[in-house]
């Protein structure tokens, strides 16, 4: 199941600096982790769609692009972020 309109909206609420923000990096961040855990569990159901599997892949190496753009500029947020959504143990 894709992520729905609400679930983006209430992730965006959580990670939003200003009062008009969507776009800044701990946003993405969010909002590719949720598509990133959804698509892992497909995956666990479907195991030989590969072709959504190279999506994956992209969807991991965009967010490990932002995240490395976040720790260079804002080490804090960086931390925040990790801490959140619980991407690193």
């Amino acid at each position: 199941m894709a992520v729905t309109k609400d679930q983006k909206a209430q992730i965006v609420k959580k990670f939003k600096a200003g009062e008009l923000d969507t776009g800044s990096p701990a946003v993405q961040i969010a909002l590719l982790t949720a598509r990133i855990n959804d698509l892992t569990t497909h995956f666990a159901t479907h195991k030989k769609d590969f072709h959504g599997r190279r999506g994956l892949v992209t969807l991991v190496n965009q967010r490990r692009k932002l995240l490395d753009y976040l720790h260079r500029k804002d080490v804090k947020k960086y931390q925040e972020v990790l801490k959140a959504l619980d991407i690193r143990k």
